[in-house]
């Protein structure tokens, strides 16, 4: 996918969201939401392409688009940036807090930031106002200290698209990244690339068109800050150094000061340049495995590298085979243009057959989240279609699934007897995020024990940066899962990374299965399932621990076992 893509629809995101709080109309700034959700998961490059010719995208937001790729941003954005006061940006960004009430807060208060309002809710200024109960004010500080513990950092997707991007710009004789990114946190702070290669690509990296400040330029370490707002440090170092550089660079510290101290204890010395004996003789340095092997260990897979067990684990020759992208055989959670994708259902089953799945679920919103207009007709008619569909795939099986809203109950759209019609359901909660911890645990607990679940999609409903997790007792969750057979999502969405890593290591303590699922709502997104196997990989999981890497007779014999 281009870059001009993403960054149209990032312009056309930020006008949606400047009109709204100007008090456009709620119409057109779904107009806007809708165009640049299709231009960011179109498959092709925006400049190659008649713009007209995307779904959602009319004529004046054709032009607004076509001014936008000759020279960076267009006419009535510009003004509107003009117009809308940095203050009043800066507190939407709070979890939460919707333009109408930053703007009020504003205009009335004077509010102009996060920590002014946390002032002013301390200082009991919004005490009567109406909107601002106490809850609202309990629920706008946890997202003024959710803002505030993200700092910086953003998620791997916008991460992985730098550094990928920064890599394929630079002619080196050898790149790779490593730091937080190579190990896939879920939330990355900078951005480290390593090279081999002559000294002027510091020059070149410098004159990059996404960098946007030079912090510090050397011959061996250049950093600049980027049009992300990341940090990114490119490091030069010596060809027969590349193992050792890669090992000290990837981390984590504490990781590294574990296998440090191994080395010290053999009268060795390990850093960046290699692993050097007593009398200062190289011992290992040019690849990862031979510096591992030099210390008695098995080479030990990035994502682990957190001084989780994982040094010992080497040591004894007991790592485990970690599951990885090549293993997964289809995909549980997709979307197409009959709800919230903006593909139909012919492209993203062709899609998926490209990318070599032996099957590929549909699973379109259910009827309870009514915004998306579904109906039992409209799901019956897809499945026919579905039917049909499958005569042109014979290697590739088609799962026609639905993604079911979890209601504060714990119940399910649809009665059994429609429910029993599908090959896969995922539920999911969308609504009613701040339920009480006991209400919260019992919803999940009641859709896990319906025979008809199979999957509970995205479990902690969090948006890295914009939506905290729902309180829940997940102990008690897990182990209800685990006694039903219902299968927890790893959602390889970067932003909502869910199940994040230390709660699928919790739940496979309890003997939960998992699912690595896109939740793809365009073709792009299919490949995202690469995020969601980095997490699987941080919590330890074997393919054997995820449903989707399964034969399709084994998975159907599971998640129907009733």
């Amino acid at each position: 996918m281009g870059r001009a893509n993403d960054e149209a629809a990032a312009a056309l995101q930020e006008y949606a969201e400047l009109f709204a709080l100007n008090g456009g109309d709620a119409f057109r700034v779904r107009s806007y939401q809708k165009a640049a959700k299709s231009i960011a998961g179109f498959p092709g490059d925006l400049r190659e392409t008649d713009v007209r010719s995307i779904p959602g995208v009319g004529e004046a937001i054709a032009k607004k688009v076509e001014e936008f790729l000759e020279r960076g941003s267009f006419r009535q954005l510009d003004d509107l940036r003009a117009r809308v006061p940095d203050g009043v940006r800066r507190l939407t960004r709070i979890p939460s807090l919707g333009p109408k009430k930053a703007l009020f807060l504003y205009q009335e208060l004077g509010i102009d930031s996060p920590a002014a309002l946390a002032a002013a809710i301390e200082g009991g200024r919004l005490a009567g106002l109406r909107g601002f109960g106490a809850k609202t004010e309990e629920n706008l500080l946890k997202g003024i200290e959710q803002l505030e513990r993200s700092g910086d950092r953003v998620h791997l997707g916008v991460a992985m698209d730098l550094a990928e991007r920064v890599i394929a710009s630079l002619p080196a004789q050898r790149i790779a990244y490593a730091g937080s990114l190579r190990r896939m946190r879920e939330t990355i702070g900078d951005v480290d690339i390593l090279a081999v290669g002559p000294t002027d690509l510091m020059e070149l990296f410098a004159r990059q068109p996404y960098v946007t400040e030079v912090i510090a330029k050397g011959e061996r370490k250049t950093s600049v800050r980027t049009d992300r707002g990341l940090q990114v440090d490119l490091r030069i170092v010596p060809a027969e150094s590349w193992g050792a550089a890669m090992v000290y660079f990837t981390g984590s510290k504490e990781h590294n000061v574990h296998i440090r101290e191994m080395a010290v204890k053999k009268g060795w010395k390990l850093s960046e340049y290699g692993l050097f004996d007593g009398d200062d003789r190289l011992i290992a340095s040019e690849t990862e495995e031979d510096v591992y092997a030099a210390l008695g260990m098995q080479w030990v897979p990035p994502t682990l590298r957190e001084d989780g067990g994982e040094v010992q684990a080497a040591l004894r020759g007991e790592l485990p085979r970690l599951v990885e992208v090549h293993d997964l055989r289809g995909d549980l959670h997709t979307h197409t243009d009959l709800t919230d994708g903006i593909a139909s259902l012919e492209d993203m089953v062709a899609a998926g057959a490209m990318r070599g799945y032996s099957y590929y679920a549909v699973t379109d919103h259910a009827p309870d989240l009514a915004m998306q207009r579904m109906t039992l007709d409209k799901a019956l008619a897809q499945r026919a279609r579905v039917a049909e569909l499958q005569r042109d795939y014979p290697d590739m099986r088609l799962l026609h699934g639905s993604e079911l809203n979890i209601a504060p109950d714990g119940s399910v759209d649809w009665p059994a007897e429609v429910l029993a019609g599908f090959d896969v359901c995922v539920a999911s909660v969308h609504s009613h995020f701040t339920q009480s911890r006991e209400e919260m645990t019992r919803r999940f607990v009641t859709a896990c024990e319906n025979p008809h679940v199979h999957v509970i999609g995205h479990p902690t409903t969090r948006k890295i940066g914009k939506r905290p997790p729902v309180d829940a007792d997940w102990d008690a969750v897990f182990r209800a899962a685990a006694r039903t057979g219902t299968v927890m999502e790893i959602d390889s969405y970067p932003d909502r990374a869910d199940l994040p890593s230390d709660l699928v290591r919790l739940a496979r303590h309890h003997g939960v299965k998992f699912s690595i699922d896109s939740d793809s709502h365009a073709i792009p997104h299919l490949a995202h399932q690469r995020y969601g196997v980095g997490i699987a990989q941080r919590a330890w999981l074997t393919p054997d621990d995820v449903v989707n890497t399964w034969p399709v007779e084994r998975l159907l014999a599971y998640l129907h076992k009733d």
